[in-house]
């Protein structure tokens, strides 16, 4: 009996080191990929400096001028029911949410950005816009 409990004794002290130098490995192993990854960063960001900022600006933005986006001007809404929907055929009127001569909402990517108003030009449609919303606005109503 009292070699069984020395026995634990040692194993337990055994296990006690091993997890201790488990500890040690991997606080070792973490700040050697600190070290690593801040020498990274710091090689990585070297050319974001103050005096390259200022002349590298114009190239930013002209970096994204040609990416296209969608531009979605909506008439109005309305939600009908499926059997509603299949009655529907040509010279079918469905009503929707928005009045006559309301401003017409102008989205890019799905987000408001402008209202305005619905105009004729060579016969085709076009919208001349009346108010634009400013990034503060569209904010707020994203928070509501």
């Amino acid at each position: 009996m009292a070699t069984d409990a020395i026995d634990d004794v040692v194993d337990d002290a055994v296990a006690e080191d091993d997890w201790g130098a488990a500890m040690a490995e991997q606080t070792s192993a973490e700040s050697s990929v600190l070290q690593n990854s801040s020498a990274e960063q710091t090689q990585v960001f070297t050319e974001f400096t103050a005096k390259n900022k200022l002349q590298d600006t114009q190239n930013d933005i002209d970096f994204i001028l040609d990416i296209p986006v969608q531009l979605t001007v909506e008439l109005g809404r309305t939600k009908i029911a499926i059997k509603n929907l299949l009655q529907l055929a040509q010279g079918s009127v469905v009503e929707l949410d928005g009045m006559a001569g309301e401003p017409m909402d102008v989205l890019v990517n799905g987000c408001l950005i402008a209202q305005g108003e619905v105009v004729v030009v060579n016969d085709k449609f076009g919208i001349r816009l009346t108010d634009i919303i400013t990034p503060a606005e569209r904010i707020r109503k994203i928070n509501r």
